[in-house]
């Protein structure tokens, strides 16, 4: 009798092609080792425990695994895990100062821009993209930054109230 398994049978998965994936998440050094075929949402959450990334349609079209990746923002559903391999990476557990909210967080609690939460890392980091691009963003542009993000909750005009809000909290003063 033969010991080794033919693909297909219940430990095939075990011979797939892996590798060790360093990162710095958080601002702290991360890794884990995953198969390469791991998307960066199922490293995030199944290997590193971090769960406000969420694995919404896995198609790159919701937003809901939205995470910043070397200072651009980046639907982590898109990206294999072994590409990542060497960036710094920001969920939405990392921002904001330990112990307390980002400003474009507190915008969002404040004026209820959000109901389950789902949608958040999405509309949080495209907020913050757009108001490090524009400090006072019209309506327009709220809505061209948000585009790619889905809220099936909010209605998203509490949204938009929440990204002004911020743009408010966030305004740069003239030197």
């Amino acid at each position: 009798m033969s010991t080794t398994q033919p693909p297909g049978s219940a430990h095939a998965h075990d011979e797939l092609p892996s590798s060790t994936v360093t990162l710095i998440v958080n601002d702290q050094p991360r890794s884990a080792r995953c198969p390469d075929r791991t998307l960066l949402v199922e490293l995030i959450r199944d290997e590193l425990g971090l769960f406000g990334t969420h694995a919404g349609c896995l198609n790159g079209d919701c937003g809901a695994c939205t995470v910043n990746v070397d200072g651009r923002i980046t639907k982590s559903c898109l990206v294999l895990a072994p590409a990542a391999e060497g960036t710094t990476i920001t969920t939405v557990e990392g921002l904001g100062e330990p112990g307390a909210l980002h400003p474009v967080q507190e915008a969002f609690w404040e004026k209820d821009g959000f109901q389950c939460g789902f949608c958040l890392p999405g509309q949080l980091f495209a907020t913050i993209d757009l108001l490090d691009h524009e400090d006072a963003p019209s309506d327009d542009d709220i809505r061209g930054a948000l585009a790619g993000n889905i809220c099936r909750c909010t209605g998203y005009q509490k949204i938009i109230d929440s990204v002004r809000c911020a743009a408010e909290r966030t305004a740069r003063t003239p030197d």
